[in-house]
């Protein structure tokens, strides 16, 4: 059996998660891309700590970190669109991973890499501190019910992570289309130590042109939902 078949998520145990792990079937083009193309784009959370990402990916280079990337359209359209920087995401989604993955081969990309992952354990175990330029955090599960608030991974402890993880000057950007969640996002940034919002003190930013329309982004757009941006600078 290769490891490909054996495809599953990496996580530790702990009581709550900011999401549900779903269940979906690969295709015959996702489990071919994970047999043939897994070990080439595959980072482990039990392979530990990154010394540095020039031995990950072969060069020095601006390294952006995407938490949750789905079915990877957007993160692969960055890497394409921006050569001169390294791309890690992070998912827990089998059939998404097998996705991009397959995706990225197809088109030769050689500066993309992936955890099949819990974000966290990964940022805890595994990210070196000071060495993203960008962490990205597109419309994660807003988790509307007031007694699931919790799980929501916008919280206070998250955004401490993150802001070791960044360089000096590097962004944390992040995306929802859930209004409620965009101000809950703003109440938690604004308390945490060490971080300047780009557009202002509560306000939200225009989409980056980096960051890609996604097929569900526009099918919101045309039944009038808004999406709300967030960029934010670490400060020294």
């Amino acid at each position: 059996m290769t490891e490909a078949k054996n495809f599953r998520p990496e996580y530790k145990k702990k009581s709550i998660r900011s999401y549900v792990l779903r269940s979906g079937r690969m295709t015959e083009g996702q489990q071919r891309a994970l047999e043939q193309h897994w070990p080439h784009f595959r980072l482990s959370l039990f392979a530990g700590p990154i010394d540095n990402w020039a031995e990950v990916f072969g060069r020095v280079a601006p390294v952006v970190l995407e938490i949750g990337f789905g079915m990877g359209d957007s993160l692969l359209a960055m890497a394409q669109n921006e050569p001169e920087k390294d791309f890690v995401g992070i998912e827990v989604y089998p059939p998404g991973a097998g996705r991009l993955v397959n995706r990225a081969a197809e088109l030769g990309l050689t500066n993309l890499r992936v955890y099949l992952a819990d974000a966290t354990d990964v940022l805890d175990d595994c990210i070196p501190n000071g060495s993203v330029d960008r962490v990205q955090l597109y419309f994660p599960d807003p988790w509307h019910k007031k007694k699931h608030n919790k799980r929501r991974i916008v919280q206070q402890p998250f955004v401490e992570r993150i802001r070791t993880k960044l360089t000096d000057g590097g962004h944390f950007h992040m995306a929802t289309d859930w209004q409620p969640y965009a101000e809950y996002m703003v109440e938690v940034m604004s308390a945490a130590e060490g971080f300047t919002n780009l557009a202002g003190d509560g306000v939200y930013s225009p989409r980056p042109d980096y960051r890609p329309i996604t097929k569900f982004e526009k099918r919101g757009q045309r039944l009038g939902h808004g999406v709300w941006d967030l960029l934010y600078r670490r400060e020294p």
